[in-house]
C-alpha cells in the first residue's frame, strides 16, 4: 500500500486522476476486482487528495466518472458477448456466487445495479448481467449514476478523512515521543546525580585513628 501510495504522490495531478481513474473503470469493465479492489483505488485517491497532490472535487470527479463509465462498459460487454462471458475461468471458478447476482437481478431488477456497485464480488459482474439480460439502458444508467455517485463520493471521502486521521494520529505519537524522551532523559540525570552523590558520601574517612589525644 505504502509503495502505490509513494508512487501516486510522485506524479503529476492528471496521471493521477489517469492511474486511480483507471484502476476504477477497469474493475468494473474488466473484472479486475479479482486484483485491484475498487475500493482501495477511490480510499487512495482521496489519501493523495489529502497529501495535496491534487483537488479532492477533481479526485471526486474522476472516482464517479470512472466509477459510472466501468459499469456502462461492463454493460456493453454483457450485452454483445452474452452468456460466454459466464464461461471465463474466473467466473467459472465462482460458478455460486454468479448464481446469486442472476438471481439478485431476477428478484431487484434495475436497484440491483444500485445495490451490486456495493458488493465486491458482484460490483463488475452485475453490469454485465444486466446487458445479457437485455436490460433497458436508460434504466441501468439511472441506477448506474446514482450507485456510482455514492459509492465514489463516499469512498474517496472515506480515504481523505482517513488521511487527516492519520496525520493527526501521527502528530500526537511524535509529540508523545518527544515528552517521553525527555522524561526518560531527566529520570536517567537524576539517577546518575544520585549515584555520584551517594559515592562522595561513602568515601574513605579522613585521616586519624579516632582517639583522644
Amino acid at each position: 500500500m505504502h509503495s502505490i501510495t509513494d508512487w501516486l504522490r510522485g506524479l503529476s495531478g492528471p496521471v493521477v486522476y489517469a492511474a486511480v481513474g483507471g484502476m476504477v473503470c477497469a474493475e468494473d469493465a474488466l473484472f479486475f476486482s479479482f486484483f485491484i479492489p475498487g475500493e482501495t483505488a477511490a480510499v487512495l485517491g482521496g489519501f493523495i487528495a489529502h497529501q495535496g497532490s491534487v483537488p479532492l472535487g477533481w479526485m471526486v470527479l474522476v472516482v464517479v466518472c470512472a466509477a459510472v463509465l466501468g459499469d456502462t462498459v461492463g454493460y456493453e460487454i454483457g450485452r454483445h458477448l452474452g452468456p460466454a462471458i459466464l464461461r471465463t475461468r474466473p467466473l467459472r471458478r465462482h460458478a455460486k456466487r454468479v448464481d446469486t447476482a442472476q438471481d439478485l437481478i431476477r428478484r431487484r431488477g434495475p436497484a440491483a445495479v444500485f445495490v451490486g456497485r456495493f458488493i465486491a464480488f458482484f460490483r463488475p459482474l452485475v453490469p454485465s448481467l444486466a446487458g445479457m439480460s437485455r436490460m433497458p439502458y436508460r434504466r441501468f444508467l439511472f441506477y448506474n449514476a446514482l450507485g456510482g455517485l455514492a459509492w465514489g463520493v463516499g469512498f474517496t471521502l472515506l480515504g481523505y478523512f482517513a488521511g487527516a486521521a492519520y496525520a493527526r494520529v501521527e502528530g500526537i505519537v511524535g509529540r508523545v515521543a518527544t515528552i517521553a524522551v525527555a522524561v526518560l532523559l531527566a529520570v536517567a540525570l537524576l539517577v546518575l546525580f544520585l549515584r555520584r552523590h551517594r559515592s562522595r558520601g561513602s568515601g574513605p574517612a579522613e585521616d586519624g585513628d579516632g582517639r583522644e589525644p
